[in-house]
């Protein structure tokens, strides 16, 4: 058995369930993200990427890439030269992310993958970095889909994670806890008209392994130099680690 939020459900189940929920949000995925975090997830995501040590060249596969914003930021580093693989298991968050990159008139330098990270269908050592943003936690399969991201990353490559992660001081996770649990799911009824995608967003986030626990989980996958950094006292955390 996994968890789907504070649920216990098969493995397979919980991939349905999670496929259902972001094909309900793909379109009010963005919208829904500026509301949920008042607009932080797009400075947390400038952070995030200017982290990556990107060069013009490289090739970038972008997990869950879902509506293309890490991609877009990527693509903008890595040119010329650089490809950025955008690779999402939900078909509806791909096309959503797809229309946006199209509408703004960004149509060269994507390519749209619908993969399962669990199961990566590239070469070994095929990319110089992996970037995976609020994705991991939605993944079946933690410990294998972590075991891909190694297998696909060139030696010196590197894996960049940025995930929803634990509060620590304890007033700021109180009142953590009622924004999420009183005011997300009920936003989620008024603005994408699915409060419970939001429930389970908001339960997911706390079955996620806190910070240290992922960064053992990195190790344990093969990644050295693995450290992190909490944003917004550890409402989100970034992840890095290296393939030697």
């Amino acid at each position: 058995m996994t968890d789907f939020g504070f649920r216990e459900v098969s493995p397979e189940e919980k991939t349905q369930l999670v496929g259902r929920v972001f094909s309900s949000v793909a379109d009010r995925y963005d919208l829904m993200n500026d509301l949920m975090s008042v607009g932080i997830h797009r400075l947390w995501k400038r952070h995030f990427v200017a982290g990556c040590a990107l060069r013009p060249g490289q090739a970038v596969l972008d997990l869950a890439g879902g509506t293309g914003d890490i991609a877009d930021l990527v693509r903008r580093r890595v040119q010329p030269g650089g490809k950025v693989l955008v690779a999402d298991i939900n078909r509806a968050m791909l096309e959503a992310g797809r229309r946006r990159m199209d509408d703004r008139g960004r149509v060269g330098g994507f390519e749209w993958l619908q993969v399962n990270a669990e199961s990566l269908p590239f070469a070994d050592r095929s990319f110089d970095h992996l970037t995976i943003a609020f994705g991991l936690r939605n993944v079946t399969d933690k410990t294998a889909a972590l075991a891909e991201m190694h297998r696909v990353l060139k030696p010196g490559g590197q894996v960049h994670i940025l995930e929803f992660s634990h509060v620590a001081p304890e007033p700021v996770a109180k009142a953590y806890d009622l924004w999420s649990f009183q005011v997300l799911p009920r936003l989620g009824a008024l603005v994408a008209g699915d409060r419970d995608s939001y429930q389970y967003l908001a339960e997911s986030i706390r079955r996620f392994p806190n910070q240290e626990a992922l960064a053992g989980q990195l190790q344990e996958a093969g990644f050295e130099r693995v450290r992190y950094e909490n944003l917004s006292a550890g409402i989100a955390a970034i992840h890095r680690g290296a393939r030697t």
